[in-house]
């Protein structure tokens, strides 16, 4: 985006200063009882800090460990406010940025009376409004008349205009957008506050993120180990005044903080506005973190053949000449007949002819030329020159203008038209006066590199459909060639749907793109709907995300970074669980081995004394949710690999170096502690 194509670095110093305030701001119960572990952390905190001011108005209790084990534990709270303040500061910077991008405007209205002035605040859906070049587009709305060169720089970041025009599937325009070229007559379609603009605005502040599905399911599971770990904890002060241990409640909380899941609980808000944000890097609005969730689910991708899998305009690659014909004819008057034929396969035939025949453009204003535009009835073009009429189109269309001429097209014509069919090629003949002269081959180019990232999918468990217009002939080549796993051809708006429901039916998750009004109803219905920003304003509403740049190979990496949230989540939950393992054995003895000398047994790290067990663990626990937030912020490393081994992996990286981790942490910071006398 314009202001925020620069991407932040994770410690910016004016996120971390923001983050900083923001921290203090959420130490309010009502911002923490989001986060039932952190709510109790906070509880102990306010306990410990009231127990340690009547203890130094009565002189009791042990004032050095006491306040040091208070500190710490608001630390904690405070680093995990930190943390999601973090998250949620480069939204908000993002927010702000694109604040700017909002400014009050002249908008001239179309009436019954001619065209008025007002200001674009006063504008309603379905208001028609006449934009000329220079000037801002006051609100999001549909090209209802002419076409237009915008700058969208300051939704998308991309200097490089796009062509706004009415109908077809590149009519929708966002308010804050500025015209360079012509007129265009615009239809509004949102009401003040209802604009792209605000919208995009809440979904990239983190704050406003509503919890998803997976996130919600996993705080009730840390809620209930953290009310597991209470129930244990609180029945121990009964144990240690049976057994004659002397424990304080300072020791009780640090106990209770330690063993319940305070590592995952202090980063799982995050890891999710983080995933967010990562996706809002990439140039991607998602209207939900549940849509972000279901990408790294999903089982099914659908992708549209052009632009998606091929470069989206088919390229001339050989001329196939008739017998008797040589090639140097065929080519000439292939050439001829597309010099005013401004489609890119028009000029890729012109740029064939030259590179492979050297013959260069001719101009048709000194050739006296009458050039015969394609029509949807005749199905193909040409060029009356020099007495020369030249036609090209498709075979049939071509069939019929030589029968009309009293002539035939060869059998070996139509049999270069089938193989290039066949091939997944377009065949188009050229025909001069009542001679067929050979074939063009046309052929749909796949992007580079299509194949690696489809077999990297693949790899993942997705299975990758690509839906086409094309006849099934030509779909199996290119399917072939890009190396998808199968194909829909010939398909229908209607087709699409019911292709989602069927693998939606058999229990999958299904991803597709689409940028037109008949997209629509299959966008909604796909788990994962990204509609195109240039596309029509129904594609948009339809969807679950927007992709600003228009690039329809954006949702392999949807897909990849909804994966990376899911691995980030999983590993940091495995590490959380895991670590708490080893506080157990640091604690537990230091409590009891007084009264209970066998406990030393447990007391695996040699931990120098109870008071230094107890405050190390505590500290350790503060100090690696610090530590973890640049992981939990740019996410876990993605790999493509099968479920079974991402959960081989996981185990062995998180949950081993989660049980590994503390024991180092905690003996190194016990020692640290001892060396200056701080127990």
């Amino acid at each position: 985006m314009a202001h925020t194509a620069k991407r932040r670095s994770i410690f910016d110093p004016q996120i971390v200063r923001r983050a900083s305030t923001d921290a203090l701001a959420k130490l309010s119960p009502k911002v923490m009882m989001r986060n039932p572990v952190m709510f109790v952390v906070e509880i102990g905190s306010v306990l410990t800090t009231v127990l340690l001011i009547v203890n130094l108005a009565t002189h009791r209790g042990h004032f050095r460990f006491d306040i040091q084990i208070t500190l710490w534990l608001w630390f904690t709270v405070l680093f995990a406010n930190f943390a999601e303040a973090m998250a949620e500061g480069r939204g908000k910077a993002q927010a702000d940025a694109l604040r700017l991008a909002k400014s009050e405007t002249t908008a001239y209205l179309v009436g019954k009376n001619g065209v008025e002035e007002i200001p674009s605040s006063q504008l309603r859906a379905g208001d028609v409004v006449r934009v000329t070049a220079g000037q801002m587009i006051p609100g999001d709305g549909e090209v209802i008349e002419g076409v237009a060169s915008v700058d969208e720089s300051a939704i998308t970041g991309e200097s490089a205009p796009v062509i706004r025009e009415a109908g077809g599937d590149r009519s929708a325009v966002t308010g804050g957008t500025r015209v360079l070229s012509d007129v265009i007559t615009v239809r509004i379609t949102s009401n003040p506050g209802e604009t792209f603009l605000d919208r995009m605005i809440a979904l990239v502040e983190g704050a406003e993120r509503q919890k998803t599905p997976n996130e919600i399911a996993l705080n009730i599971l840390l809620a209930g180990l953290t009310i597991i770990f209470l129930l244990a904890v609180v029945t121990l002060q009964p144990f240690a005044l049976y057994s004659g241990a002397p424990q304080t409640v300072f020791v009780l909380v640090s106990l209770l903080v330690c063993l319940i899941p305070t590592t995952i609980g202090g980063l799982l808000s995050a890891i999710g506005i983080a995933g967010m944000d990562r996706l809002v890097q990439h140039n991607v609005l998602a209207t939900s973190g549940r849509a972000v969730e279901a990408a790294g689910d999903v089982n099914t991708l659908l992708l549209d053949k052009t632009g998606t899998i091929t470069i989206g305009n088919r390229q001339a690659s050989e001329f196939v000449p008739a017998p008797n014909v040589s090639p140097e004819k065929l080519a000439d008057a292939a050439q001829l007949s597309s010099l005013p034929d401004e489609t890119p396969e028009g000029r890729s035939i012109v740029v064939l002819a030259k590179e492979k025949y050297g013959l260069r453009g001719r101009e048709l204003g000194q050739m006296n030329a009458e050039f015969v535009p394609f029509s949807a009835t005749t199905r193909m073009s040409g060029i009356e020159v020099d007495g020369r009429s030249i036609r090209k189109g498709a075979v049939d269309a071509i069939s019929r203008y030589l029968q009309e001429h009293g002539s035939q097209l060869p059998a070996a014509v139509r049999s270069a038209v089938e193989e290039i069919a066949r091939s997944g090629g377009t065949p188009l003949v050229v025909a001069e006066n009542d001679q067929a002269l050979g074939v063009i081959h046309l052929k749909d180019v796949v992007k580079g590199g299509m194949r690696e990232r489809f077999e990297q999918l693949r790899a993942m468990g997705i299975r990758t459909i690509m839906i086409t217009g094309d006849n099934p002939l030509t779909a199996a080549a290119i399917a072939r060639e890009a190396g998808v796993d199968d194909f829909l051809a010939e398909a229908k708006p209607k087709d699409k749907m019911d292709l989602i429901k069927r693998e939606q039916g058999e229990g999958k998750l299904v991803a597709m793109t689409g940028d037109g009004t008949n997209d629509a109803p299959a966008l909604a219905q796909a788990d994962v709907g990204v509609a195109m920003n240039s596309g029509t304003q129904a594609a948009k509403e339809a969807g679950n995300m927007v992709d600003l740049d228009s690039n329809p190979t954006k949702l392999i990496e949807i897909v990849a970074i909804g994966k990376q949230l899911l691995m980030t989540r999983g590993a940091l939950t495995t590490f959380s669980i895991s670590n708490d393992v080893a506080k157990y054995f640091a604690i537990i003895p230091a409590m009891f081995a007084g009264v209970f000398p066998v406990l030393n047994a447990l007391n695996i790290m040699h931990l120098h004394n109870a008071e230094s067990a107890v405050l190390s663990a505590v500290i350790f626990n503060a100090l690696i949710i610090v530590a973890l937030i640049p992981l939990a912020l740019r996410g876990v490393k993605y790999r493509p690999m099968s479920a079974a081994a991402l959960l081989q992996r996981n185990l062995l990286v998180y949950g081993l170096g989660g049980i590994i981790v503390p024991f180092i942490g905690i003996k190194l910071i016990d020692m640290i502690i001892v060396a200056i006398h701080l127990a």
